[in-house]
């Protein structure tokens, strides 16, 4: 009986050990570093997700990540953007290739953005790409991380609402490059 107990307690310290190694495993696969210093690490601006980040993980294998936020949210740029409460995608050097769960709104439509890259040699500019259309904006706003806002505000709205449509000699520059 005695020999079946240190057996129990070999086998169940073995199975803490192993339990350990996989959490320590699973935290320093972000070093313990915050997702705004992932971002910036991969040439990105921190400011592209609110400050609600609860958890996240991230795989310094691949670039793919998952980002929880508190809850879903919206962020006044240049346009209105909702962030939903999960978050996926891939980080790769300059860019967030498979994005799930950002939208922005233009031209009074939500419209999901696919994926996110900047210049290479560093410019002033970020790209995002809503389906067939891509949207060049000044990468100055994103260099912040900006406070998530509950819904949309009656200013916000009308703002969109009035807001007037792209000139004609933009419309090149929406279309893919």
């Amino acid at each position: 009986m005695v020999t079946n107990s240190k057996l129990h307690m070999g086998s169940f310290l073995l199975s803490l050990f192993f339990a350990s190694t996989l959490a320590i495993s699973s935290v320093s696969a972000s070093n313990g570093k915050t997702f705004y210093e992932i971002l910036t690490q991969s040439g990105l601006p921190g400011g592209l997700l609110p400050d609600s980040v609860k958890d996240f993980s991230f795989s310094s294998k691949d670039g793919s990540f998952v980002v929880e936020l508190e809850k879903s949210c919206y962020v006044q740029f240049e346009n209105l953007v909702n962030y939903d409460q999960n978050i996926t995608g891939t980080i790769k050097y300059g860019s967030i290739t498979n994005l799930d769960g950002i939208k922005v709104k233009r031209f009074l439509l939500w419209r999901d953005v696919d994926e996110i890259r900047v210049d290479l040699p560093p410019s002033d500019f970020i790209y995002f790409h809503l389906g067939l259309i891509n949207k060049k904006l000044d990468a100055g706003q994103f260099k912040t991380v900006h406070s998530c806002k509950d819904g949309l505000s009656s200013q916000g709205s009308w703002k969109d609402i009035l807001k007037v449509p792209t000139p004609i000699n933009e419309v090149p520059m929406l279309l893919t490059e």
